[in-house]
């Protein structure tokens, strides 16, 4: 598995508010983005996010993380301080 970490500052609360309405309402990820799951951390009195969106391969991981370049800023929870295209080598849910 592999997953695209992302940080955000100068995150909002109402900006969060609107993304995971926005999040609730879509079926799915954008086109050309074939994730298997996200997971989107908050620290509201930092105003920062990390976003971590899950792909099976590096292939899809890489294919998303050209649409996900293209964004608009507006479409993102914040400014984007940093991008890691990780390999996952260990999870654990309890």
């Amino acid at each position: 598995m592999h997953a695209r970490v992302v940080r955000f500052t100068d995150v909002s609360p109402e900006r969060i508010e609107q993304i995971v309405a926005r999040l609730d309402e879509s079926d799915g990820p954008p086109p050309g983005v074939d994730s298997s799951g996200f997971k989107l951390f908050v620290d509201e009195s930092q105003g920062t996010a990390i976003f971590v969106g899950f792909f099976e391969t590096e292939e899809k991981m890489r294919d998303a993380n050209e649409v996900f370049e293209q964004m608009d800023a507006s479409d993102t929870p914040g400014t984007r301080a940093s991008v890691d295209l990780t390999e996952v080598k260990a999870e654990q849910d309890m």
